[in-house]
Formats: structure tokens, sequence, C-alpha cells
């Protein structure tokens, strides 16, 4: 067994009972391996796990060496943006739908982790963006998202007005039902739909992405990650802020969202053969893969 985990937390999809096999199946395993293991305390909760050691985020952040998420992309951005302070690396096992990030599938889940604890994985930092949420030039809210941040209409039936800046500098008024504004991992996701553009793990890049605008010049926008996006609602619109679609906040007309790179990355552990490219081919449905 490497050297690097000796300690492993399990983290599964709340309230869905197939993950509770999966979560019994990978500790019994880890343990015969010598892995001391770690249930995530809602986890072990919702899936009635009673066998194993049941922990609180921040007992996986002083303790565990990896943490397993078992579930889809969405399990995996939370405990992302949980353990993102506490440099702890996630591996993503599949058992929900697309899966972008959850990269080893459900079947492969035993053979994956013994590849692990045998030290045959590479690693992968993706950056996080922090986002604050401004009332008045007061902080209201501040948190902090893998995919993306995202300022819409909320239950508005009709577009709303965003003031759009970067770094400091007016670029325009936008019309529309809303902005995204993506990481490259989030690139993949909601803002894929809206037209956005993909940028590669690597890519050192921000895309702003305007959300049904009523002017097709409004297009996605490519900026430097070292960027800061204000986003200001204009009066008279009240509007909703989403961080991953996990956490939202009620905005007012005059209410400001300051969103920057974090100083936390989410490193993610892939099993041998990964590729960025074959995950796209096969996720977005491109063409097979050419024969040689």
């Amino acid at each position: 067994m490497s050297k690097e985990f000796r300690t492993i937390a399990l983290i599964g999809k709340y309230r869905s009972p197939e993950i509770a096999d999966s979560l019994q199946r990978l500790a019994a395993f880890l343990r015969e391996r010598g892995v001391q293991v770690l249930v995530e305390q809602m986890t072990a909760t919702s899936a009635g796990v009673r066998d194993w050691e049941a922990a609180p985020y921040e007992a996986i952040g002083a303790e565990a060496d990896a943490a397993i998420i078992i579930g889809g992309d969405g399990t995996l951005l939370d405990a992302a943006r949980r353990l993102a302070e506490f440099q702890v690396p996630l591996v993503g096992v599949n058992q929900g739908r697309l899966g972008f990030m959850t990269d080893i599938a459900h079947r492969d889940m035993l053979t994956a982790i013994d590849q692990l604890l045998d030290g045959r994985f590479t690693r992968e930092d993706r950056f996080l963006l922090e986002a604050e949420v401004q009332r008045g030039g007061e902080r209201l809210f501040r948190t902090r998202a893998l995919n993306d941040v995202v300022l819409n209409k909320g239950d508005l039936g009709r577009m709303i007005e965003i003031e759009v800046k970067i770094d400091g500098e007016f670029l325009f008024v936008l019309r529309a039902d809303g902005m995204i504004v993506a990481t490259p991992t989030g690139s993949t996701a909601y803002a894929l739909s809206a037209n956005g553009p993909i940028l590669h793990p690597k890519v050192s890049g921000i895309a702003v992405v305007p959300l049904c605008p009523h002017a097709l010049s409004n297009r996605a926008i490519t900026i430097s990650d070292k960027s800061r996006i204000e986003l200001t609602l204009v009066l008279p619109y009240d509007a909703r802020v989403h961080f991953d679609g996990q956490e939202r906040v009620e905005a007012r007309g005059g209410d400001s969202v300051h969103i920057f790179r974090s100083e936390h990355v989410a490193t993610l552990l892939h099993p041998p053969g990964y590729s960025y490219f074959a995950m796209l081919r096969e996720k977005l449905h491109w063409s097979a893969t050419p024969k040689h």
C-alpha cells in the first residue's frame, strides 16, 4: 500500500439507497488493505452505515489522506467545496449520470482503488472561484465554487439587466436571463448548455457566458484567471445568485457579485490511462475512437 493513503474518507450521495452497498464493499476492501476508513457523517446516517467510524468534514479535513466520492458530479462538487481548504485529494466513483469529474466507472471501483493504493494514479489541480455578494458596500454572503457562479432571474418571467465589469473596467450592461461565470471545470456544465466555450483544465481562464441574451451580439468571453469580475444587478430587478447549483442567495437591485480565483484548489486523483479528451468523447457522444 502507498504510504500516502493511511486514512481514507468515504463520501456518498445523500438519500441514495444504492450507495449503501457500494460504501460497505469499498470500506471492507480498504480495511483489508490496512487503511483506516472514515465515513462522512451525513453519508453514514443516510446510508445506514453503522460499522465504520463516522466523521464530520472538519475531521475528514484534519485526518484523511484522500476522500473517495461515490455518486455523481454534484456529490463531488459539494465535497470539493468543503474540503478545498484542507487540501484533501478527491477520487470520484461515478454512480450518477454523466460523471465528468467522477471518472471511475462503478464496475471498475475496486480495481481502480487498488491501483490508487499501489501508487498508480495521476494528480490534477482544478482551481475554484471565490464569490462575494455585497449590498450597500457590505458583505452579505461569501462562498466558493468549483464549477460556476450564476446570477439569474430567479422566479421572474422576464429578463434582468446586469452591469458587467472586469478588473474595474466597464464591459457592458447585459439584458438577459442571467450570467454564468465558470471555471474550466464548470465549462462542461451549465455554461456548455448556454453555448459557452469548453476550457481544458490546464487553461488559466474564466468563462463569462451570457444566459439567453436579448442582443445576439452578447457572446461568451474567456478572460484571465487573474481577473476579477463584478456583476451588479440593475434596479429595479431582483434575482438569485447560485454557487455550483448548491447554495443560493436572493439578490436585490443594486446588489453586486464579486468573483475571483480562489487561493484554494481541488486536487483530483485519476486512475491510469485517464484522458480528458477521451472523457469528452464519451460524455458528449462525439465521434468514436479512430481505428489504428
